[in-house]
């Protein structure tokens, strides 16, 4: 059974219950951690998976919110005495942006570190991330104030997309196009984010069957969120909570 599980839903501002918004897919052998903010090990912990087993990190964009806890997590996961290899996946120029806060730690001082994949990908509709037998991942541009990525992603029970930060995009609903679940956004409306509201009009246009809401202001009402979502979209509509699982079956 594959399972997405969310270690965090906020958006920038962050409150005591509700992290920056980051969640980790679990699906066969692959456990991937799309987006890495605040402190990525004590999420795991908390949401009782195991950090050893992550394969894969996705940045989807480089905003603080989005990668600050990844030098972190990169060091507590040596410090916990990993071996295996990690692939990191994200735009060309993001990775390298990555590459060169990891040279402010010196980290290629730390003696017996664990080998690291850079995956850069080019900002075009359904770039491949990663693909095997029972996970299937690609990337598309979206509307925000940087290049960021929005993804899709391919189980053995369904298809799952993920806005990431973005405006209301017509390339968001060709990427989510009659998937199972929407993971958006509902910053509010503005530059580069998207109301509870028009999330809900991007599933509609989508045909997606279920709406999930996250990268939420930590303040706002779950069931004000869902109602606006619901004026135009009239499939399942989900906020978000830290540490709730999303199992597909």
């Amino acid at each position: 059974m594959t399972k997405i599980t969310f270690l965090g839903t906020a958006s920038a501002i962050p409150n005591a219950s509700h992290h920056n918004a980051h969640f980790v897919i679990e699906s066969g052998q692959r456990l991937v951690l799309v987006d890495c903010s605040g402190n990525p090990i004590v999420r795991f912990e908390e949401a009782g998976i195991d950090p050893l087993r992550l394969t894969d990190v996705i940045l989807t964009h480089f905003h603080p919110d989005h990668v600050s806890g990844l030098p972190l997590l990169m060091m507590d996961l040596w410090l916990m005495g990993r071996e295996q290899a990690l692939t990191i996946h994200g735009l060309q120029d993001d990775l390298d942006r990555i590459q060169q806060m990891m040279a402010l730690y010196e980290w290629e001082s730390w003696t017996g570190f664990f080998p690291v994949t850079f995956h850069g990908l080019p900002s075009e509709e359904e770039t491949p991330v990663l693909t095997d037998e029972e996970l299937i991942i690609l990337a598309s541009p979206v509307c925000h104030m940087i290049p960021a990525i929005g993804l899709r992603i391919t189980l053995p029970e369904g298809i799952v997309t993920y806005s990431t930060d973005t405006g209301p995009c017509d390339s968001v609903i060709r990427l989510a196009a009659n998937a199972n679940v929407l993971i958006h956004e509902a910053a509010g409306s503005g530059v580069g984010h998207t109301s509870a509201a028009e999330a809900g009009e991007v599933a509609a246009r989508a045909g997606v069957e279920t709406l999930v809401l996250i990268h939420y202001p930590p303040e706002a009402n779950p069931e004000e969120l869902a109602e606006e979502a619901g004026k135009a979209f009239s499939g399942t509509v989900v906020v978000s909570e830290d540490l709730m699982a999303l199992e597909l079956s």
